[in-house]
């Protein structure tokens, strides 16, 4: 029986992208389900891993690389880094046709030899970064609210979720890898504790050539999740990271381990948003430490659903890492960007939803419950009162993001209530 195919939302981006250049990469967290959307979009292709031939794809690349470009157009060049020499041979290939629409190169990493690559390809490749799947994407949210609909004027919201907390929970934990959608809940909740282990093992020495010790990338892991959805600083980050005083893991070595970290889209922090305010409010630039999907988080930690249940605080900060993932898929697709406004008197917004034509949405995050939602509402609202309108646009909505939320609607005083269960883009 052929295994379903969940639509995804670069699949439209991808398309869109391949209209106006003769290349796109695809990158991305591995298991996130590069190569599969690839597939359904390509015409043909190869995958340099495969066993049986990868020994002579990648002799080829060294031999004569343009070989590998023949076929039907899309042509999909699957872990196109084991081999980068293809990277000038797509862009030498993309001159030479002149023609949009001819490649689509597929990998989880940078390859770690960038020396072999002569050209950026600037002008004839362009780039789409995919994610784990958004509870949109994973028929886990209703679709009700669109939040591209947010943007424009005075827009009808409503719609009905119906999600616990035990629901919640075991989404932050299960996460939104394809292989996991659709599973029975042991089998679902395995496969983020298997990419966990694929990563502190292999992957984050594979990245760039350098080992590094499995028993450390776990612990770094684990502060990190500890200090999700903060801006948790290095400093911070090392004291916990650090076994005793005379452990002699460095800012240094941190440093690196983090680089290797994003590199493989393991790890993808928000930058601070920079409004212009009619006070002279110092804002905070600090980054916040998010993983490019919770479960990560939850597997670093060694924790279940049951365990995010007792222990709701940290519940919390992981289910506004699940929801600044789905913004930024959804964000991705409206042509934006997601950021984080916290300022020195510590008013704070946890997304900043900005897109190129200068629109944004302010959005803050809570699990749930009537007061967190009444002082998300009133942070909201104080934020839109110290921007300075004269200077930029005013806010074209302030949501507050729920998990456990029966209704989506409007308050009265202009702040909507959508359920993430409600969410789509």
């Amino acid at each position: 029986m052929e295994e379903k195919y969940y639509k995804r939302i670069c699949d439209t981006v991808l398309l869109d992208k391949l209209e106006a250049k003769g290349a796109v990469l695809v990158k991305g967290a591995k298991w996130c389900g590069k190569t599969t959307t690839a597939e359904k979009i390509s015409k043909s292709v190869i995958y340099i891993e495969d066993p049986a031939r990868k020994k002579q794809y990648l002799e080829m690349a060294e031999v004569d690389p343009s070989q590998l470009l023949q076929g039907d157009v899309p042509h999909l060049i699957d872990e196109w880094q084991l081999a980068p020499k293809l990277w000038d041979a797509v862009r030498f290939e993309v001159d030479k046709r002149n023609e949009f629409g001819q490649f689509i190169l597929t990998g989880s990493a940078v390859p770690p030899d960038i020396s072999e690559i002569s050209h950026t390809g600037t002008g004839r490749i362009t780039s789409l970064l995919m994610r784990p799947m958004s509870l949109f994407e994973s028929e886990d949210s209703n679709g009700d609210v669109s939040l591209k609909s947010l943007f424009s004027k005075d827009p009808k919201v409503s719609g009905k979720s119906d999600y616990t907390l035990d629901d919640i929970a075991y989404l932050i934990c299960r996460g939104g890898w394809p292989k996991a959608v659709g599973q029975k809940e042991k089998v679902a909740l395995a496969q983020a504790i298997d990419y966990y282990e694929s990563v502190v093992e292999s992957d984050i020495s594979r990245v760039d050539g350098v080992e590094r010790d499995s028993e450390r990338a776990k612990r770094v892991l684990k502060a990190y999740a500890r200090g999700v959805s903060a801006e948790t600083t290095l400093t911070a980050l090392l004291q916990d990271v650090r076994t005793d005083e005379n452990d002699s893991f460095s800012e240094n070595t941190l440093r690196s381990y983090i680089s290797a970290l994003k590199k493989i889209y393991v790890i993808e922090d928000t930058p601070a948003w920079n409004p212009n305010l009619r006070s002279k409010t110092a804002i905070r630039t600090s980054d916040t430490r998010y993983f490019v999907d919770p479960s990560i988080a939850t597997a670093a930690m060694g924790i279940g659903p049951k365990d995010l249940i007792n222990d709701l605080p940290t519940a919390g900060l992981l289910f506004e890492n699940m929801c600044v993932r789905d913004l930024r898929v959804f964000a991705d697709a409206l042509d934006g960007n997601v950021y984080h406004y916290r300022d020195k008197s510590g008013l704070e917004c946890d997304a900043v939803v900005h897109l190129r034509n200068g629109k944004y949405g302010l959005i803050e995050i809570k699990l749930g419950g009537d007061k967190l939602i009444e002082e998300g509402a009133r942070n909201l609202l104080k934020l839109k009162e110290k921007i300075d309108a004269d200077k930029m646009t005013e806010p074209s909505f302030e949501m507050v993001l729920c998990g456990v939320a029966p209704f989506a609607y409007r308050r009265k005083d202009g702040v909507y209530v959508v359920p993430i269960g409600c969410l789509r883009d």
